[in-house]
């Protein structure tokens, strides 16, 4: 079989475009299960050590090699409680954070959190690894006057 040099050029480009899309539905439930198990710690050790686990530097709900999944906590006026991904941003108020196309990207945080069930909010962000903007959805869900998040890029 005899292909043509310029689809054989693109044809890496669309198996890792093919992959990253088929890649992110998986993400999407590892992304509301760290959710999740950030409330069942929550509920069973108390705010301040779920904050300060989310907070350490290495642990379940921090960041790791080869993932972007973390949580991320907020108070309801968009104080960072805790961020699994910069330590250094807890105690700022984020409240006025706006993406590439001026979508206040911490109140939907906190409006989809407050809603029954939780929610998912689309934005664009820097990726860890590129630092360029990309799309990213984030699943939120309040518990005992937070709000916790845990997004995927796109």
């Amino acid at each position: 079989m005899c292909v043509s040099p310029n689809l054989r050029l693109a044809l890496p480009a669309v198996f890792m475009l093919c992959t990253t899309l088929l890649a992110q539905p998986a993400e999407r439930p590892k992304a509301e299960a760290m959710v999740k198990e950030g409330i069942a710690f929550l509920k069973a050790k108390g705010k301040e050590a779920f904050i300060a686990e989310v907070q350490q530097g290495v642990g379940r709900f921090h960041v790791k090699p080869g993932t972007t999944l973390y949580l991320m906590v907020y108070d309801t006026k968009g104080i960072t409680l805790a961020h699994g991904a910069t330590p250094a941003a807890a105690g700022t108020n984020r409240w006025g954070v706006k993406d590439p196309d001026g979508k206040m990207v911490v109140q939907e945080i906190i409006q989809a959190g407050l809603r029954k069930g939780g929610g998912w909010v689309d934005y664009k962000w820097p990726h860890p690894t590129t630092g360029k903007g990309e799309d990213k959805t984030t699943f939120c869900l309040a518990e005992n006057g937070i709000v916790i998040g845990c997004g995927i890029y796109k």
